[in-house]
Protein backbone atom coordinates (compact mmCIF):
# COMPACT_ATOMS: atom_id res chain seq x y z
CA UNK A 1 0.00 0.00 0.00
CA UNK A 2 1.42 3.64 -1.35
CA UNK A 3 1.21 6.56 1.72
CA UNK A 4 0.34 10.11 0.19
CA UNK A 5 1.88 12.76 1.98
CA UNK A 6 0.39 15.58 2.17
CA UNK A 7 2.85 18.11 3.14
CA UNK A 8 5.02 17.44 0.05
CA UNK A 9 3.28 15.47 -1.77
CA UNK A 10 5.56 12.30 -1.89
CA UNK A 11 5.01 8.86 -2.23
CA UNK A 12 5.61 5.74 0.65
CA UNK A 13 4.88 2.84 1.58
CA UNK A 14 5.34 3.32 5.14
CA UNK A 15 3.29 5.92 6.89
CA UNK A 16 5.88 7.30 9.91
CA UNK A 17 7.47 9.66 6.83
CA UNK A 18 4.73 12.13 8.63
CA UNK A 19 7.17 12.21 11.25
CA UNK A 20 9.63 13.93 9.24
CA UNK A 21 7.69 17.21 8.94
CA UNK A 22 5.92 17.29 12.80
CA UNK A 23 9.72 16.06 13.89
CA UNK A 24 7.67 13.70 16.22
CA UNK A 25 10.33 11.28 18.02
CA UNK A 26 8.57 8.11 19.01
CA UNK A 27 11.26 5.69 19.21
CA UNK A 28 14.04 6.28 22.50
CA UNK A 29 16.66 4.89 23.55
CA UNK A 30 17.23 2.95 26.89
CA UNK A 31 20.43 3.12 27.44
CA UNK A 32 20.27 7.50 26.68
CA UNK A 33 18.60 10.32 25.99
CA UNK A 34 18.60 10.63 22.49
CA UNK A 35 15.28 10.00 20.74
CA UNK A 36 14.43 8.97 16.91
CA UNK A 37 11.95 9.44 14.16
CA UNK A 38 11.34 5.64 12.79
CA UNK A 39 13.00 1.95 14.48
CA UNK A 40 15.22 1.67 11.93
CA UNK A 41 17.25 4.57 13.24
CA UNK A 42 17.06 3.98 16.66
CA UNK A 43 18.23 0.82 16.05
CA UNK A 44 21.29 1.80 13.56
CA UNK A 45 22.26 3.97 17.23
CA UNK A 46 21.32 0.84 19.58
CA UNK A 47 25.19 -0.37 17.57
CA UNK A 48 27.26 2.41 19.61
CA UNK A 49 26.32 1.45 22.73
CA UNK A 50 26.53 -2.45 21.55
CA UNK A 51 30.22 -1.61 20.59
CA UNK A 52 29.73 -2.93 17.42
CA UNK A 53 31.66 -0.34 15.39
CA UNK A 54 34.67 0.60 17.36
CA UNK A 55 37.73 3.18 16.11
CA UNK A 56 40.55 1.34 16.78
CA UNK A 57 42.37 5.02 17.63
CA UNK A 58 40.02 6.91 19.88
CA UNK A 59 37.99 4.02 20.79
CA UNK A 60 34.88 6.09 19.81
CA UNK A 61 31.67 3.78 18.70
CA UNK A 62 29.66 4.18 15.82
CA UNK A 63 26.30 3.29 14.43
CA UNK A 64 27.43 1.68 11.46
CA UNK A 65 30.80 0.81 8.75
CA UNK A 66 30.12 3.71 6.92
CA UNK A 67 30.09 5.86 9.70
CA UNK A 68 33.30 4.63 11.03
CA UNK A 69 35.01 4.99 7.81
CA UNK A 70 33.90 8.56 7.56
CA UNK A 71 34.87 9.08 11.62
CA UNK A 72 38.42 7.26 10.80
CA UNK A 73 39.34 10.12 8.23
CA UNK A 74 39.43 12.32 11.62
CA UNK A 75 42.88 10.61 12.29
CA UNK A 76 43.69 10.47 8.85
CA UNK A 77 42.96 14.39 8.02
CA UNK A 78 41.54 12.66 4.99
CA UNK A 79 39.03 15.64 2.97
CA UNK A 80 37.95 14.02 -0.28
CA UNK A 81 34.92 16.62 -0.85
CA UNK A 82 35.21 20.08 -1.73
CA UNK A 83 33.15 23.16 -2.58
CA UNK A 84 33.50 24.40 -5.72
CA UNK A 85 32.75 27.88 -4.27
CA UNK A 86 35.11 28.77 -1.60
CA UNK A 87 37.32 25.37 -1.82
CA UNK A 88 36.41 23.98 1.65
CA UNK A 89 36.84 20.26 2.27
CA UNK A 90 35.09 18.24 3.95
CA UNK A 91 35.54 14.30 5.35
CA UNK A 92 31.96 13.53 3.95
CA UNK A 93 29.88 14.37 1.03
CA UNK A 94 26.59 15.24 3.36
CA UNK A 95 28.16 17.81 4.72
CA UNK A 96 29.52 19.00 2.01
CA UNK A 97 25.84 19.37 0.73
CA UNK A 98 24.99 21.05 3.84
CA UNK A 99 27.68 23.49 3.64
CA UNK A 100 26.31 24.36 0.00
CA UNK A 101 23.39 25.81 1.43
CA UNK A 102 25.37 28.58 2.84
CA UNK A 103 25.94 29.80 -0.74
CA UNK A 104 22.91 28.79 -2.63
CA UNK A 105 20.52 30.11 0.27
CA UNK A 106 18.48 27.08 -0.54
CA UNK A 107 16.25 25.95 2.91
CA UNK A 108 14.64 22.75 2.11
CA UNK A 109 13.72 22.10 5.20
CA UNK A 110 10.03 23.83 5.68
CA UNK A 111 7.60 23.94 8.96
CA UNK A 112 4.50 22.54 8.09
CA UNK A 113 2.67 24.77 10.74
CA UNK A 114 4.22 28.39 10.57
CA UNK A 115 5.95 27.90 7.30
CA UNK A 116 9.49 28.75 8.67
CA UNK A 117 12.32 27.01 6.50
CA UNK A 118 15.88 25.67 7.34
CA UNK A 119 19.01 24.43 5.41
CA UNK A 120 19.32 21.34 8.22
CA UNK A 121 17.06 18.80 9.07
CA UNK A 122 18.25 18.93 12.65
CA UNK A 123 17.23 22.71 12.86
CA UNK A 124 13.58 21.51 11.82
CA UNK A 125 13.32 19.37 14.17
CA UNK A 126 14.65 21.28 16.90
CA UNK A 127 11.97 24.21 15.46
CA UNK A 128 8.69 21.62 15.66
CA UNK A 129 9.26 21.76 19.53
CA UNK A 130 8.22 25.17 19.55
CA UNK A 131 4.59 24.04 18.12
CA UNK A 132 4.75 20.71 20.09
CA UNK A 133 5.75 21.65 23.24
CA UNK A 134 8.08 18.61 23.45
CA UNK A 135 10.86 18.51 26.03
CA UNK A 136 12.85 15.49 25.21
CA UNK A 137 15.74 16.43 27.16
CA UNK A 138 15.00 15.31 30.81
CA UNK A 139 17.74 16.01 34.22
CA UNK A 140 16.77 12.90 36.34
CA UNK A 141 18.34 14.87 39.15
CA UNK A 142 15.45 17.89 39.37
CA UNK A 143 13.38 16.03 36.56
CA UNK A 144 13.40 19.83 34.73
CA UNK A 145 12.65 19.07 31.22
CA UNK A 146 14.18 20.59 27.79
CA UNK A 147 13.41 21.20 24.16
CA UNK A 148 17.34 21.16 23.10
CA UNK A 149 20.23 18.99 24.44
CA UNK A 150 22.24 21.84 24.52
CA UNK A 151 19.76 23.74 27.25
CA UNK A 152 20.33 20.46 29.09
CA UNK A 153 23.99 20.60 29.30
CA UNK A 154 23.76 24.53 30.37
CA UNK A 155 21.35 23.63 33.24
CA UNK A 156 23.79 20.82 34.25
CA UNK A 157 27.08 23.56 34.34
CA UNK A 158 24.90 26.51 35.74
CA UNK A 159 22.98 24.34 38.85
CA UNK A 160 24.39 20.99 39.28
CA UNK A 161 28.12 21.64 38.43
CA UNK A 162 30.27 22.98 41.09
CA UNK A 163 32.97 23.78 38.60
CA UNK A 164 33.63 27.26 37.57
CA UNK A 165 36.57 27.57 35.27
CA UNK A 166 36.28 30.93 33.62
CA UNK A 167 37.68 33.93 35.00
CA UNK A 168 37.89 37.36 34.12
CA UNK A 169 40.80 38.05 33.21
CA UNK A 170 40.92 41.95 34.18
CA UNK A 171 38.90 41.41 38.14
CA UNK A 172 39.56 37.36 38.12
CA UNK A 173 35.91 37.20 39.12
CA UNK A 174 34.71 33.92 38.43
CA UNK A 175 32.16 32.34 36.26
CA UNK A 176 30.13 29.00 35.17
CA UNK A 177 29.18 29.76 32.18
CA UNK A 178 31.92 31.43 28.85
CA UNK A 179 28.89 33.28 28.01
CA UNK A 180 28.17 35.22 31.13
CA UNK A 181 31.86 35.91 30.90
CA UNK A 182 31.93 37.66 27.74
CA UNK A 183 29.11 39.90 29.24
CA UNK A 184 31.20 40.94 32.30
CA UNK A 185 34.01 41.93 30.55
CA UNK A 186 32.15 44.29 29.17
CA UNK A 187 31.48 46.39 32.04
CA UNK A 188 35.81 46.27 31.89
CA UNK A 189 36.12 47.33 28.33
CA UNK A 190 33.83 49.32 27.58
CA UNK A 191 32.49 46.97 24.64
CA UNK A 192 28.78 46.71 23.95
CA UNK A 193 27.03 43.50 25.53
CA UNK A 194 26.40 40.96 22.57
Amino acid sequence: MLYLCTVCDQQFTRNDHRKRHTGEKLYSCTQCEKRYLSRGALSSHMNIHRGKYKCTECDQYCRSSQRLAIHRRIHSGEKPFECTVCSKRFSDAGNLVRHSRIHSGEKPYKCCVCDKAFGHSDNLERHMRVHTGDKPYKRPLCNKCFSQYSNLQLHKRRVHSDRIPYHCPYCRKLFKINTELKGHVCIHTDAKPF
